[in-house]
């Protein structure tokens, strides 16, 4: 199960850090049959995904709601089971989605080269310690 208020604090932990503690997001928790649907009509992906971001402050309309950062979608079945095949928790892995989605939705992107990919790891790495205790978690 989903800690909703451990969610809470660390995304108010990883916006801080980020230097967003006056913006929003929301987290949407759902399982692989509902992301699976995301994943196909917004990525033409037809298959469940562990995480996805869909940022406000890009495009035609990011002036109408300057706090608002956007949303990140956690399928929670995925988490778990890519929590047992890693031998973590499933709040580990639940941090770990998190933080790759909230850096998503403040600019990061990894698929665009090598040197953003490098990047965002170091910021997952930093962000990770500051919410997470076990020092041998990976970062994503």
């Amino acid at each position: 199960m989903v800690s909703t208020p451990g969610l809470r604090k660390k995304t108010e932990q990883i916006l801080n850090a980020l230097g967003c503690n006056h913006h929003e997001i929301s987290i949407v928790i759902m399982d692989d049959l509902q992301i699976k649907e995301l994943n196909h009509s917004f990525r033409g992906i037809d298959r469940p995904t562990n995480v996805l971001s869909f940022p406000m402050q890009e495009g035609e309309f990011s002036d109408i709601t300057p706090g608002l950062l956007g949303d990140v979608v956690i399928s929670a079945q995925t988490a778990a089971r890519e929590a047992q095949e890693t031998g973590i928790t499933l709040d580990e892995r639940m941090s770990q989605l998190l933080i790759h989605g909230i850096l998503h939705l403040v600019g990061f992107d990894h698929e665009t080269s090598e040197a953003d990919a490098d990047v965002m790891e170091t910021k997952s790495y930093e962000l990770l310690r500051l919410v997470e205790s076990n020092p041998d978690l990976a970062a994503f």
